[in-house]
């Protein structure tokens, strides 16, 4: 019924296009089911029926996947927390420029850097006051009153 030859070259086929993939992708998915062709193109080189070649296939398969999110997890290793502009959520700053709302002016320093801010919730803040970040909306950040 199914020709024997294109069975074993076929699942090389689909198993470098599941690889190509992969490299277009993110998620580190398609990669699993590349092994689980290859595995399937293994037991067709080796001359078992369509019927195991497509149980080897999902049953490795599914196995790389499971063991994959382990391994991409080991190797990225634990990232780093606050990256970026997240950095500065929660922290203390204090104003160098007084932050009014009808006049859509503000001006923090949190740590070493200057920030331009305006209030949560419309209050007027005077300069050398401390407040607290609690998000952070383009360029600016959005203030509150330090506890």
């Amino acid at each position: 019924m199914f020709n024997p030859e294109i069975l074993r070259w076929g699942w090389l086929v689909v198993a470098l296009t599941f690889f190509l993939a992969e490299v277009f992708t993110a998620g580190f998915v398609l990669a699993a089911f590349g092994v689980g062709a290859l595995a399937a193109a293994l037991v067709a080189f080796l001359g078992l029926g369509i019927d195991w070649q497509l149980v080897l296939f999902v049953l490795v398969s599914v196995v790389a996947i499971a063991y994959s999110r382990r391994f991409a997890e080991r190797i990225t290793g634990p990232q780093a927390e606050g990256v970026g502009v997240d950095r500065v959520l929660g922290k203390r700053a204090v104003v160098l420029e007084i932050i009014d709302p009808i006049a859509a002016s503000g001006r923090v320093r949190v740590d070493r850097e200057e920030w331009r801010a305006q209030s949560a919730n419309d209050e007027i803040f005077p300069v050398n006051a401390i407040v607290e970040i609690v998000r952070v909306e383009g360029t600016r950040l959005i203030v509150r009153r330090g506890e």
